[in-house]
């Protein structure tokens, strides 16, 4: 039977990447995320392309419950559950404490931590109905350590993943797995525009900001690839993952190893 995979934040980077992953399984995508028109409209053909399933796109805003709640709903009626759910929306703002914006605080803790909160919440008693599901938490290995001047992002991660154990807890006979995962610095098409600016800024080559800012903390030196991310995602949501959850597992190249 076709499996209906919702998954937000992904009409661009790890989550695009993710959800070419499934569709590439035959899956239904449910494709959520801002962008222009024309943006969305690539990443939906692009996802199209690669699926002999139905994909669809919804605007849901992750500060929005109600908007949220309505993406569930709306992939429910579309294709009669929700079997894999990923949250992987996610925002950042970097300011030391006493400087940092509330606003900021409050947007930040909503899309990177509540919104996994609305949409789990949703989804789990159609998965709970058919006794099979899948939710996957994209975290961070800021859910496990913290660096400077990220209080609400590393507030919100470490948040996905007690969540994330919770939950688990609550639906493990259901047939239902809930697991995080956490990436180290991910070379996403945001991350690769950063490179020849922060290069001059600093004064310093491109190779040098890669080794000595981005990926100091990553003892491989190396970036995770979305298509890494995404791999992960679809192997946690097959039947050999079945016996794991309430877990996270580390892609960090070795950073919280130290």
């Amino acid at each position: 039977m076709t499996k209906t995979a919702v998954i937000t934040g992904s009409t661009s980077g790890i989550g695009l990447a993710i959800a070419k992953a499934f569709a590439k399984g035959g899956a239904n995508i449910v494709l959520n995320g801002f962008g222009s028109a024309d943006e969305i409209k690539q990443a939906t053909d692009a996802v199209s392309a690669l699926t002999s399933g139905t994909v669809l796109y919804h605007g849901a805003d992750m500060t929005k419950p109600a908007e949220i709640a309505d993406l569930i709903a709306t992939a429910t009626t579309r294709f009669g559950s929700v079997d894999i759910l990923v949250n992987n929306a996610g925002i950042q703002y970097v300011e030391k404490v006493e400087d940092f914006p509330i606003e900021q605080w409050d947007r930040i803790i909503a899309i990177n931590l509540s919104s996994s909160f609305h949409t789990i919440r949703a989804a789990i008693p159609g998965m709970k109905a058919k006794g099979w599901g899948r939710i996957i938490n994209i975290a961070s290995a800021h859910g496990l350590v913290a660096s400077p001047f990220k209080a609400a992002y590393v507030a919100a991660k470490h948040g996905v993943l007690g969540l994330t154990k919770t939950v688990a807890l609550e639906v493990a006979e259901d047939g239902i797995t809930a697991n995080s995962i956490c990436p180290g610095y991910v070379l996403t098409p945001l991350v690769e525009k950063q490179i020849p600016d922060q290069a001059r800024t600093r004064g310093i080559t491109e190779q040098q900001v890669i080794n000595d800012v981005m990926l100091k903390g990553q003892p491989t030196k190396k970036f995770i690839t979305v298509e890494q991310v995404a791999a992960l995602a679809v192997y946690l949501a097959g039947d050999d993952a079945a016996q794991i959850t309430g877990t996270h597992v580390s892609m960090d190249g070795g950073w919280t190893a130290q």
